[in-house]
């Protein structure tokens, strides 16, 4: 007789073990979500490396093209230069106003070495004149450059020094005359300055040619190795050894050679820089970004087990107490773990890594960081509410960044557009966007020309007009310096419509009015004297010209532009 007036639970020991099943199952399902957590938060890791490493290597092999397209200028001019012209043919009486003139060409330029050479390979005239590895009277018909600019006019060719063993991009270009071919100009660019910032900013660039030998590197040790498989007889071991100092090219992959010092988690993008058929290859180490990614959803699935088991015990307590108090619960410990979940998704982008764009945007940056900092502050303190606005600020000031990305992005393009029709409004905005910081730091006074004038249409190409235009600008921003006063102005002439910048400047003296558009000729201390020639040429290839127009006081250049 049961006492206690209890009916015995024979059933106890089956919910014991269907108790247990279930903790079993709810054991499983748990490492099955933490795994699947695991494997989504590493996908989506990888996936905005991949992405940022993209934009990274498309910033960097711009910048490369930029230098070399800086360069590439050099010989195109001197190749017309009468001055070398003469010295070709004959007149050595130029020799050493030749001598000078290419070492101050070579200094302000930043090239390692130009050169002139005869049509027999035979050095006349160097920038290096006056050292001891002067190119002066050393013949280089041996150099593929030398033989294929004479050929077809311009030709490069990555190779060491055969006297300073360094290795540099040979830029070479035929000088005609009126018999024919007469000499060979040619200037060297050295990667230095740029493979220090690569190693520095990094875990691994290089650039690869066609071939797959790895010219410009942040790793000198992975230099004229070869990324592809050489099939036998295909390379000439006399010309490997002339032009990158090794007969036998050895096979490297910079995850896997001794000489990386890479993680396996690396990542390699790839970008190419159409002017040279050279290949851009970016290394990014992606286990910093997988380790948060981990850290993260760790963190993710343990917020879930949270709330997983307060949903759970929120159950249970509301079938044991009155709903309103068991609803009050639930909506209190729910709101609590909403705002985990928040705090969570906002611990996750701090693995991010965003990489700027130029000096354009380093003030608005500077002013994230600072409003940041300050919500931090804040926050640790507390005053969440006095935070909140610094959010808003950061957002204007991510739209301003967008904004000048946008813009230097699209006037960064390269290739050849078909002239349209384009508002002078336009034009004018896109170059005072760029320019805007300048504007401000220097405290100019800008006048802008009529909105009627601004509506006005021309016939060009946008990113032409707009690069003369800013040319035009800093000009006359050096020309003023602090508070100066500068005037943009817009007449319809004919069938052209005149676009001119004024400044209040000092003006110009007769004789650089006369050589204002004669290259190499410039009054700024830092300057190459190729801004006005280029502008100038510019606007012709449009049908239309610049011109330097006299004025009581400072300087105009007029653009002439043919109208729409």
């Amino acid at each position: 007789m049961n006492l206690t007036g209890k009916t015995p639970s024979p059933s106890q020991p089956g919910r014991r073990y269907l108790a247990g099943i279930t903790a079993i199952g709810i054991l499983l399902l748990a490492a099955l979500g933490l795994l699947a957590i695991d494997r989504t938060m590493k996908a989506s890791a990888i996936d905005e490396a991949e992405n940022a490493a993209d934009n990274e290597a498309a910033i960097l092999a711009a910048g490369l093209e930029s230098e070399l397209d800086k360069f590439s200028l050099v010989p195109l001019v001197l190749a017309r230069d009468p001055q070398v012209q003469s010295l070709m043919v004959g007149d050595r009486a130029q020799q050493n106003g030749l001598n000078q003139r290419l070492e101050q060409i070579a200094k302000q330029s930043g090239a390692a070495v130009i050169y002139l050479m005869n049509r027999d390979g035979m050095t006349l005239a160097a920038s290096n004149w006056n050292r001891p590895d002067s190119f002066v009277g050393s013949a280089y018909s041996f150099r593929r450059y030398f033989v294929n600019a004479k050929a077809s006019g311009v030709a490069t060719e990555f190779a060491l020094g055969t006297v300073s063993r360094r290795p540099g991009l040979y830029i070479a270009r035929r000088v005609d005359a009126a018999s024919g071919t007469v000499g060979v100009v040619a200037i060297k660019v050295e990667f230095n300055p740029l493979e220090a910032s690569w190693a520095k900013a990094t875990s691994g660039v290089y650039v690869t040619d066609a071939d797959g030998v790895i010219l410009v590197t942040s790793n000198p040790a992975w230099r004229f190795n070869t990324t592809k498989p050489i099939a036998p007889g295909k390379r000439d071991a006399q010309q490997d050894l002339r032009q990158f100092g090794k007969a036998k090219l050895p096979r490297f992959d910079p995850r896997r050679s001794s000489a990386s010092t890479l993680t396996p988690a690396v990542i390699e993008s790839l970008q190419q820089v159409p002017s040279l058929n050279w290949n851009l290859h970016l290394l990014s180490d992606t286990s910093t970004s997988l380790a948060a990614a981990k850290a993260n959803g760790r963190l993710l699935f343990l917020l879930l087990l949270v709330l997983t088991a307060a949903i759970a015990a929120l159950a249970v307590f509301g079938v044991r107490r009155r709903e309103a108090r068991a609803e009050a619960l639930v909506n209190e410990r729910t709101g609590r773990l909403r705002e985990q979940l928040q705090q969570a998704n906002r611990l996750a982008t701090l693995g991010q890594i965003t990489a700027g764009v130029g000096h354009e945007i380093r003030q608005p940056v500077a002013a994230i960081r600072i409003l940041a900092e300050t919500g931090e502050r804040l926050g640790e303190r507390g005053v969440h509410a006095e935070a909140i606005p610094n959010f808003a600020r950061i957002t204007a000031l991510a739209d301003r960044i967008g904004t000048i990305t946008d813009e230097l992005r699209r006037f960064s393009r390269r290739g050849q557009r078909e002239p349209r029709d384009v508002p002078l409004r336009q034009v004018i905005d896109g170059a005072l966007l760029l320019l805007r910081d300048r504007v401000t730091q220097l405290d100019i006074e800008l006048s802008l020309p009529p909105e009627a004038a601004l509506d006005l249409i021309v016939r060009g190409e946008h990113v032409a007009l707009e690069q003369v235009l800013i040319n035009l600008l800093q000009n006359a921003f050096d020309a003023t310096g602090q508070e100066g006063r500068v005037y943009i102005d817009i007449i319809e002439t004919g069938k052209f419509r005149k676009l001119s910048v004024t400044d209040n400047g000092c003006g110009l003296t007769a004789d650089q009015r006369a050589s204002l558009f004669q290259p190499f000729v410039t009054t700024k201390p830092e300057g190459l004297g190729l801004g006005l020639v280029i502008s100038q040429d510019i606007m012709r290839g449009l049908d239309g010209d610049l011109i330097e127009e006299p004025v009581a006081d400072g300087t105009r250049f007029t653009m002439l532009i043919p109208g729409a």
